[in-house]
């Protein structure tokens, strides 16, 4: 254990809260860390979403990517100079936590970032003005709340002509549900400063700072996370094999129940009940799956944004 970076850890945050907590910039320095793994179905254009919405540059661990061209557009983004950092991390013990605290701490230190979102391929943080730095400048607050929509996959487009999202269900019987499925409720996920951080949590639902001072953003997040039947099955399986080789075994419940189902033989029986095919037209006729045209419309515009 390196016990320098962890004094450092939990000083620097006393001597920032005491110093300089929640100052307020104009032009604030943003920057998102992804975790990915074969992404490329989504990757360019998260990329591309993100710069447009005020991200000024990305931090990415890319954790054994192998076959797809997720390193291909790593390589080329970076290239660009919006990935200040690419880090290729060979573990296969799936440590997100670390890995991800290990991108914050990149960011703030080397990459000098004032916010910092902790994002996964699958998702676009979207903001309703246009700009998410908007947001944060207007914000007193050094942790920000996100809610977060799942967007319905529909299979043979890509995943940004999707415009449908879901809703949450409690009665799991009633539309054949899985315990899991996509219809299930979803945590909020946190944006924070960079002063005052001391840890994330599994997932990058909660952080912890100090001091800490939470609001709630006008920001939402539109989650891809079921993007067609083999990828699911793909993410569901490799994901399972790698949480079963992390020693910490709290953590990622979900990947441990479908992999539970797969060393069953259960899996590709328990997908329609992720996204419930068998109920559709009910669900929809109930208000569970609805209508929700904005990222869509955002990318149906791109041809008319200047992205430098």
């Amino acid at each position: 254990m390196d016990y320098l970076f962890l004094i450092k850890k939990i000083v620097l945050p006393v001597v920032e809260g005491g110093v300089r907590t929640n100052k307020r910039k104009s032009t604030p320095r943003l920057i998102m860390t992804l975790l990915v793994k074969n992404e490329e179905d989504m990757l360019e254009e998260n990329l591309i979403f993100h710069k447009a919405m005020g991200v000024d540059g990305f931090i990415i661990t890319d954790n054994n990517s192998s076959s797809d061209r997720t390193p291909e557009i790593i390589r080329k983004y970076k290239e660009k100079g919006w990935i200040v950092e690419a880090i290729e991390e060979k573990a296969t013990d799936y440590q997100q936590k670390k890995w991800v605290d290990r991108m914050i701490w990149k960011a703030k230190s080397v990459h000098k970032a004032d916010w910092v979102i902790n994002a996964d391929a699958d998702e676009i943080w979207y903001a309703p003005s246009g700009d998410l730095k908007t947001e944060l400048v207007s914000s007193q607050a050094n942790v920000l709340t996100c809610e977060m929509k799942c967007v319905y996959p529909e299979e043979g487009k890509p995943f940004w002509q999707w415009g449908q999202t879901v809703e949450v269900v409690n009665d799991l019987e009633r539309y054949n549900l899985s315990r899991y499925s996509l219809f299930a409720r979803q945590n909020k996920k946190v944006i924070h400063r960079t002063a005052g951080y001391i840890q994330i949590s599994m997932g990058n639902h909660k952080v912890t700072m100090f001091p800490k001072k939470v609001a709630k953003s006008n920001i939402r997040i539109y989650h891809y996370n079921i993007r067609g039947k083999k990828p699911f099955l793909e993410k569901m399986i490799n994901g399972g094999k790698q949480l079963e080789q992390n020693p910490k075994k709290h953590g990622g419940r979900h990947w441990r129940y479908f992999y539970q189902l797969y060393k069953e033989g259960l899996l590709e029986a328990e997908y329609d009940k992720v996204i419930g095919a068998t109920s559709f037209d009910q669900l929809k006729q109930d208000g569970f799956i609805r209508t929700d045209t904005t990222i869509p419309e955002w990318f149906g515009r791109l041809d008319e944004k200047t992205i430098k």
